[in-house]
């Protein structure tokens, strides 16, 4: 019996940590996206929510009979690093006209069990014209049509939008194309993350652009931990309450743990002077070193920082080193001259270094070989090590991270696939000695 129990109890453990990393890279898992994936994550909906709640003060809603699970994440750092992206034209990001256009959708749609695109279209036309503010939507635009379209196929990927009869598609040829769909507006209530509604700032709209930063914070204060409300939030007016030992801890504990679950690298130059403090701690080892085991990840633990690993792949969402682009290929062999400099370089010197990539492999990277392709490449391949942590930006220098000398660049004598364009890095036996996920 007491076997029996042991393995009920290391069967329940691997799950937990394995629904862990796959909330965390799918925060919103749907039954139709996922069955298997659903169903562990239903089944241990209880243990994964206390997990989510203390660690990182995540809160996590199952619906076993709509079929969702929504982790409301709530970033430390807000930045553009994961943006939404189109499902067509090579996943780009979305811009702004993108962003506009899908809060006034997902605004339409509250109200709404079953619609049609050309209704839809309609409903957008009208909030436009009615607010100053915002540039009218014109569907008699190919472009803006392939916007709306870009904003659709995101709800549809959610599952707020599901396709009864028709494919959205159509709509960017000709705006009398006939697309039925069903809305799921519960789901859509729970899109936002964000603990304080942006119905609650207490702004006229002509400030919100010259106070982005500050309410944007306001957006993201949370009550639990205490403390004055920002400025120009409807909770101004309850006033500055004291914050207690209690809070502070909790406070430290989740704004570390959440940056360390988030983010493919944690530097300790990044942390606070608290926040460094509690890591370092005999508490904070003990609790860093339990749920990092309890997720099922990897830790290594640096001079310079930190860096979860996840052995099984579950919860990468960006894989690095990789090949699937050019602008990636390009991120790992700038990384040789950045970590040679010191002092940085120059986008002046970057853009020479993506010239001395194009003429080294001339076969390569086909979409950069334009006048101006050099600085682009380098440009995009920044982007790149930005966005995994291994580099950072400072008096318009670009300097290597710590975590980005554990890519040692080699050169192996294995011969290149028959895939393979002749004369590229990919073909030239470049490797890596890390990798991080």
């Amino acid at each position: 019996m007491s076997t029996l129990a042991n393995q009920l109890a290391v069967a329940e453990r691997e799950e937990v940590g394995h629904g862990i990393r796959l909330l965390l890279v799918r925060p919103l898992l749907t039954e139709a996206a996922d069955p298997a994936g659903f169903a562990l994550v239903r089944r241990r909906r209880e243990p994964l929510a206390q997990w989510f709640d203390y660690t990182c003060g995540w809160s996590l809603i199952v619906e076993p009979r709509r079929g969702y699970a929504r982790l409301a994440k709530i970033r430390a750092d807000p930045d553009g690093s994961r943006p939404a992206r189109r499902a067509r034209s090579g996943r780009a990001p979305f811009d702004r006209r993108r962003y506009v256009l899908l809060c006034l959708t997902a605004a339409e749609l509250l109200s709404m069990a079953m619609t049609t695109i050309g209704m839809l279209a309609d409903r957008v036309v009208q909030a436009t014209a009615a607010d100053r503010a915002l540039a009218r939507f014109d569907p008699v635009h190919r472009p803006e049509r392939t916007a709306f379209v870009d904003v659709l196929k995101l709800l549809e990927s959610y599952d707020v939008l599901r396709a009864v009869d028709g494919t959205t598609e159509t709509y960017v040829d000709t705006a009398e194309a006939k697309v039925l769909y069903r809305v799921d507006t519960t789901l859509l209530m729970r899109l936002p993350a964000a603990p304080v509604g942006a119905s609650r700032l207490a702004v006229p709209p002509d400030e919100v652009s010259a106070r982005f930063e500050d309410l944007l914070s306001g957006l993201l204060r949370e009550r639990r931990y205490g403390g004055a409300a920002p400025e120009g939030t409807a909770d101004e007016v309850l006033g500055e309450t004291a914050v207690t030992d209690a809070q502070r801890n909790l406070r430290l504990r989740h704004s570390v743990l959440r940056r360390l679950f988030d983010d493919p690298v944690l530097h300790r130059a990044d942390l606070a002077e608290d926040e460094l403090a509690y890591v370092t701690s005999l508490t904070g080892r003990q609790i860093l070193r339990r749920v990092v085991e309890q997720a099922g990840f990897l830790l290594e633990e640096r001079a310079e920082g930190f860096l979860l690993v996840d052995p099984d792949a579950i919860a990468t969402d960006m894989r690095f080193p990789d090949d699937t682009s050019t602008a990636r290929v390009a991120a790992l062999l700038l990384l040789e001259p950045l970590c040679a400099a010191p002092a940085g370089m120059l986008p002046e010197q970057l853009a020479e270094a993506g010239a001395e990539l194009l003429r080294r492999f001339p076969r390569w990277a086909k979409a950069y070989q334009s006048e101006d392709g050099a600085a682009r490449l380098a440009d995009d391949a920044v982007h790149v090590l930005r966005d995994v942590g291994l580099v950072r930006t400072s008096r318009g220098r670009v300097l290597a991270r710590p975590a980005a000398y554990r890519y040692r660049v080699t050169e192996t004598t294995s011969p290149a696939a028959e895939n393979d364009p002749e004369g590229s890095p990919a073909s030239s036996g470049t490797a890596a000695e890390g990798d991080m996920q």
